[in-house]
């Protein structure tokens, strides 16, 4: 089965059991969010990703950033990587977002996709670092991109459209629960920025 999100049950609960995940909808304006995403094409230090998949080095097309309260260690995929310390412009959309939500967040991991031939596999976030059960905040600018939810158990899948100036709120028990995917497509020229806030908690 197949959920779509529409406008009646925006931030409200878009999964049907056993998570919370609220879409808020454009909470920046079209003007905020083409500055936004401006400002993070150039102040961010961007860099192609790594990951070990079977024991084997892969650098992904689709560029990542980390930033942070302070110099963060964080591991995923068998890479760890430290954070930066946030800037101007990072703040200002932590500090809306925290407002929006009620959640405070002490890092933020950030994604460039170039076009819709780059994307993200089925996965939860549920690495040793970060807050369990802990809230995630996602952030979309740019081309707009199909984000999809399935079930671990019942393979039940949800799908929203993330728009650009978006925010995205996943909390409780879903990365337990559920899986998430960018899937790519090759209806998307254009690239879309990513932001996911988030706690990580010091080893």
């Amino acid at each position: 089965m197949d959920l779509f999100t529409t406008e009646n049950n925006l931030k409200h609960n878009i999964l049907p059991f056993d998570g919370t995940v609220n879409y808020y909808g454009k909470v920046f304006s079209n003007n905020e969010a083409t500055e936004f995403y401006n400002l993070l094409m150039q102040n961010i230090d961007w860099k192609n990703d790594e990951a070990i998949i079977f024991g084997k080095l892969i650098i992904t097309k689709r560029k990542v950033a980390w930033y942070g309260d302070t110099n963060f260690s964080y591991t995923y995929s068998k890479i760890t990587k430290h954070a930066s310390i946030w800037t101007d412009e990072l703040l200002a959309i932590k500090n809306k977002v925290e407002l929006l939500t009620g959640e405070t967040f002490n890092s933020c991991l950030l994604n460039l996709y170039h076009n819709g031939n780059e994307g993200m596999a089925w996965h939860s976030d549920g690495e040793k670092d970060l807050k369990k059960e802990g809230a995630i905040v996602s952030v979309s600018f740019g081309a707009e991109r199909k984000f999809m939810f399935k079930h671990k158990v019942e393979k039940t899948t949800v799908s929203v459209l993330l728009e650009s100036g978006s925010l995205l709120l996943m909390k409780d028990k879903t990365q337990a629960n559920w899986l998430h995917q960018l899937p790519t497509t090759t209806k998307v020229k254009h690239p879309r920025i990513n932001l996911t806030f988030r706690n990580i908690i010091p080893m």
